[in-house]
């Protein structure tokens, strides 16, 4: 049964690559497929089908009541170009088998200076940031399956400009008999989002061949409706008992998004000295042509035995093909 899934699932890629179209950069709110969480990316973006921490409500909401998920979480990147990427999440149990997870999504920037062709010097300067905040659901409908769902509210600002909109998330997890997990996730699935504001108001002269008219009408610029950037991810992982070493896990989820082609993530976890140390390694964006993420690092400690409280601090580098390296940093304790 196990390798029959495993053939599906292989096919499954190799069709969808091979017959897959361009779609690069037709969407908006680009920021939501930024990867949440250190010991995720550790993984390479491998984590649909693991999902046991407050990123759940980014990688798979099933996750949260799978794993009964009762925690606050920090996680902020150093990302390319001085921008910070931050995320923030919060679980708790309701009743029984059920939870509820609120987060907050953050991707923010110094001011720039405003230039103008012909006056690049202005002494103005404008702003820009995108943010997301969600509500997530879950629910375990069975002691082996669970499914969950986050609500999102969206928004990008630049300048006096700005663009908001709405998406749900629907993930499940399901603990297979053959002990592997299998993890499915849709993310991002709402309307389409158009940019308005005050920058987008110009004087507009109705007929230039009608003298005498009102030259001082004002009107908007129309803009461009786009997409979510929605992705449908396919999960599978399993631990590996290494003896002396600990457990070992590993993790391969399979991409299809809506503004490029499939493409596979891969990771791997080995917690060392009675799950002190964990070490991870990944890689990102397999098989994706022209990809720019590629190898990804990452380390963990769990302070828990130390403290005597849940404590876990993880880091994680990530290769950029031209962009250099990104960096996470995450804290999370248990309530």
């Amino acid at each position: 049964m196990r390798k029959c899934f495993i053939i599906i699932f292989c096919i499954h890629f190799f069709i969808g690559h091979a017959y897959a179209v361009d779609k690069t950069g037709t969407t908006a709110a680009k920021f939501l497929h930024m990867n949440v969480g250190s010991r995720a990316v550790g993984m390479g973006g491998a984590f649909t089908s693991i999902a046991n921490d407050a990123t759940a409500m980014y990688w798979n909401p099933a996750g949260l009541g799978f794993h009964k998920v009762k925690e606050v979480f920090f996680n902020h990147s150093n990302w390319i170009a001085d921008i910070s990427f931050d995320y923030f999440g919060f679980s708790l149990p309701l009743l029984n088998n059920q939870f509820f997870g609120l987060n907050i999504t953050s991707v923010t920037m110094d001011d720039m200076e405003v230039t103008r062709y012909g006056n690049e010097n202005t002494g103005e300067t404008f702003s820009a940031a995108n943010y997301a905040v969600g509500a997530t659901y879950s629910i375990n409908l069975t002691d082996r399956f669970s499914i969950g769902f986050n609500g999102k509210y969206i928004q990008e600002n630049i300048a006096n400009n700005r663009a908001a909109g709405i998406a749900l998330d629907i993930g499940t997890l399901f603990s297979t008999p053959y002990g592997f997990m299998l993890g499915t996730s849709i993310s991002n699935f709402g309307p389409k989002m158009n940019m308005t504001g005050d920058d987008l108001l110009v004087p507009v002269d109705i007929d230039e061949t009608i003298e005498g008219n009102n030259e001082s009408v004002t009107g908007y610029l129309s803009t461009d409706k786009f997409d979510l950037p929605l992705i449908l991810r396919v999960g599978i992982s399993d631990q590996i008992n290494v003896g002396q070493f600990g457990i070992a896990t590993w993790s391969i989820d399979v991409n299809s998004p809506n503004d490029n082609t499939m493409y596979l993530n891969a990771g791997f976890e080995c917690e060392l000295f009675n799950k002190l140390l964990i070490v991870r390694s990944g890689m990102n964006s397999l098989f994706l042509h022209d990809r720019e993420k590629e190898m990804s690092m990452g380390i963990g400690l769990n302070m828990t035995n130390i403290l005597k409280k849940n404590l876990f601090i993880n880091y994680s580098v990530e290769t950029l093909s031209h962009l250099g390296e990104t960096h996470q940093f995450s804290i999370q304790f248990s309530l």
